[in-house]
């Protein structure tokens, strides 16, 4: 039985089965994982690694799933979270090594304690390191590609290495981790010296406007679409009307079009044809083809 290998490998308090997958991600959504683990160990990983290859069974990695939707079927195969991965470093050189589980707001709240700038826009992003990086999340402006200098991965070999970000082929909302099977184990941030009390103040301002601009007190996964070039997919959707719009319990943000909320029990489902509706439309009348920027897990 998969479960009595996975015993072999992690203390049974570290592996839940049949675990409501609702219950993790940000939208609320998703039906159950058949397994949901947290290693806090590189051996650890290394072995869940080895016995999923071995045995066939998909492994799929999340950090705090907030740009994620799950199948209402769930997830067939071992979810890992690197949520025990958290630590945050400071060695000098204005520089801070993070956990891929370390929240972004955690790093950026360190940075201000420390007086160093740069990370600011990260503070009200709702990820972690290692999954910022990965699909080089950003906001007003700035990405994880403007101040991440390197990261260290657990490849399919089991091998540590360090990856350095003139090799990491960073685009918008991309990197060269999202098509492999590596695994970020931290980064490296480059910052620069900063006035403390500047940097708090630019913080409170960028936060003070995602409160007044984004659907923040109800479910949901960021913005659904990446930006379309010489394009806003928010604005695209409100312009179609389409603010307000629902399928089932899945909303388009009075807001903010480029949300989709969970305004009460919405489905993947209900997501999903909501998505299509907004991209069937916003294609029709302007002839753009939005491209989610969320990945979709499950069945």
């Amino acid at each position: 039985m998969l479960l009595d290998g996975l015993k072999k490998i992690l203390c049974e308090n570290k592996i839940f089965t049949d675990f409501p997958m609702a219950k993790y991600t940000s939208f609320k959504i998703g039906g159950l994982a058949d397994f949901f683990i947290l290693p806090d160990s590189l051996a650890e990983i290394a072995g869940i690694v080895n016995f999923c290859k071995k045995n066939e069974v998909q492994l799929i990695l999340l950090g705090r799933a907030t740009n994620v939707l799950v199948s209402d079927k769930g997830i067939h195969g071992v979810v890992m979270s690197l949520a025990n991965f958290n630590k945050i470093n400071l060695p000098g050189d204005c520089k801070i090594i993070a956990e891929a589980g370390a929240p972004l707001v955690s790093i950026a709240n360190a940075a201000e304690k420390n007086g160093l700038a740069g990370i600011e826009f990260a503070h009200g992003i709702p990820g972690t390191a290692g999954g910022a990086v990965n699909m080089n999340a950003g906001a007003y402006g700035r990405s994880m590609s403007d101040v991440c200098i390197s990261v260290d991965i657990f490849t399919n070999e089991r091998i540590i290495e360090t990856v350095s970000a003139n090799k990491m082929d960073f685009d918008y909302r991309t990197s060269c981790f999202q098509n492999d099977n590596t695994i970020i184990l931290s980064t490296v941030f480059q910052l620069q010296p900063g006035n403390r009390e500047q940097i708090k103040n630019e913080i409170s301002e960028l936060n003070k406007k995602r409160r007044q601009s984004q659907p923040l007190d109800y479910p949901s996964a960021g913005s659904i679409f990446k930006r379309p070039r010489d394009y806003f997919a928010g604005k695209l959707i409100e312009d179609s009307n389409l603010k307000g719009y629902s399928v089932g319990g899945a909303q388009v943000s009075q807001k903010h079009a480029g949300f989709i909320i969970n305004n009460g029990h919405a489905t993947a489902d209900d997501v999903k044809k909501l998505i299509n509706h907004i991209t069937e439309t916003v294609y029709k009348n302007y002839g753009v083809l939005l491209e989610t920027e969320i990945k979709f897990l499950g069945e």
